[in-house]
């Protein structure tokens, strides 16, 4: 379905910086992102607050606002703007719920001490870090890795797609996980004292 004539408005009012723009969009669409969040958040059996849910919606809104709308400048009409905001919107909530999971998978680890809590509160597994380090795990394992922290899959969806048994997925993350904590820790070596 094309973009809309009420869309384009409400996308061009918005884009100009239009007085109430923002607020007729967010009346528009905010349904859709919860609708979005919570349809994501079932399929990647993540149970969320509401505090989550407005959590995950300001982020939503966040990313759309970022850069002077820059999400919105990207957009071409070639679907509808519902549509397109739903890409968005679930990327978003995508990345979140994956730098969630890896922060109970931490803490629940029991092995996080003081010093590590401000990592925790980041998400100890950063995209950025993930993506760099991975390069010194086998390749199977980089595979798991890559599913699981940048694309944000869950156990069955990597077991399906990579062929592995389901409950091998835990293991190869944990392994992961201490490869990743071994090169930090190697990282933290090599810095001189101050």
């Amino acid at each position: 379905m094309p973009l809309t004539q009420v869309d384009n408005q409400l996308l061009q009012r918005c884009l100009r910086h239009e007085s109430g723009a923002w607020n007729d969009f967010v009346d528009r669409f905010i349904g859709l992102i919860y609708h979005v969040i919570h349809f994501t958040a079932y399929h990647r059996s993540a149970t969320l607050q509401p505090e989550d849910v407005e959590d995950l919606a300001s982020d939503v809104l966040l990313a759309i606002v970022a850069k002077d709308y820059a999400v919105l400048r990207q957009f071409r009409g070639q679907s509808s703007l519902a549509t397109y905001l739903t890409v968005i919107a679930r990327r978003v909530c995508v990345q979140q719920l994956s730098k969630r999971a890896s922060v109970k998978e931490v803490q629940l680890d029991g092995k996080v001490d003081r010093e590590d809590r401000p990592r925790v509160e980041r998400g100890i597994e950063q995209i950025e870090e993930v993506q760099r380090l991975k390069k010194q795990l086998p390749a199977r394992d980089r595979k798991v890795v890559q599913l699981f922290y940048i694309e944000g899959r869950s156990y069955e969806e990597i077991a399906t797609r990579l062929n592995l048994p389901v409950n091998s997925i835990g293991p190869i993350l944990s392994r992961a996980r201490k490869v990743i904590r071994a090169a930090r820790a190697a990282k933290a070596g090599t810095k001189k004292p101050e």
